[in-house]
C-alpha cells in the first residue's frame, strides 16, 4: 500500500537561485546559439533530388505510377512461362494409319460425335472432301434420324 504523500512535509528550494547567470549571458545565447548552428552547404545532388522539385500532387501521382507499375511488372514476370503451342498443321503430318492405330490402341473409346466435333477445323486444314465421305442419301437419313422439337416450327 503507498504511503500518503504531502507537501508540506517535504522542504521547499531555496528562493533565489542556485548561482545567478553569466552576465549579459540572455544577451549573448541568440548570437552564440547562430554561431554553433553553421549553415547547411548544399549537397552533391542526389540522384532522386529532382523528385523534391516536384509538386505534391505530381509526386503523389509519380508515387501510384511507380507501385502500380511494379504490381504490373511482378504479376507479368510471375506468371512463368507459357505452354509451347503446337503449330496447327501438327496433325496433319501424322500419317493417318498412325492416328487410326493410336485411337484403337487406347482406353477410350472415340465415336464420330467426338470426331465430328471439331471447333478448330477449318477448310485449309480438313478440306471437306477428305473428311467427309457421304452420299447424299446417307446425310438425309442421318438428318432424317434426328428428333424433331416443335418449339422450332
Amino acid at each position: 500500500m503507498n504511503t500518503p504523500f504531502r507537501l508540506d512535509e517535504h522542504r521547499r528550494r531555496p528562493q533565489p537561485p542556485l548561482s545567478a547567470p553569466p552576465d549579459r549571458y540572455f544577451e549573448q545565447l541568440p548570437q552564440r546559439l547562430m554561431q554553433r548552428v553553421q549553415a547547411a552547404e548544399p549537397a552533391a545532388p542526389l540522384a532522386w533530388g529532382w523528385v523534391a522539385a516536384l509538386s505534391g500532387p505530381v509526386r503523389t501521382a509519380l508515387a501510384s505510377g511507380v507501385v502500380l507499375g511494379g504490381f504490373a511488372a511482378c504479376f507479368w514476370l510471375s506468371a512463368g512461362p507459357a505452354a509451347p503451342v503446337a503449330p496447327p498443321d501438327s496433325l496433319a503430318l501424322v500419317p493417318r494409319q498412325e492416328m487410326v492405330q493410336y485411337l484403337l490402341a487406347s482406353d477410350q473409346r472415340v465415336s464420330l460425335t467426338d470426331l465430328a466435333e471439331l471447333p478448330a477445323a477449318t477448310p485449309e486444314l480438313l478440306p471437306a472432301d477428305e473428311y467427309l465421305h457421304a452420299s447424299p442419301a446417307e446425310v438425309q437419313d442421318a438428318l432424317d434420324a434426328q428428333p424433331l422439337e416443335d418449339a422450332y416450327l
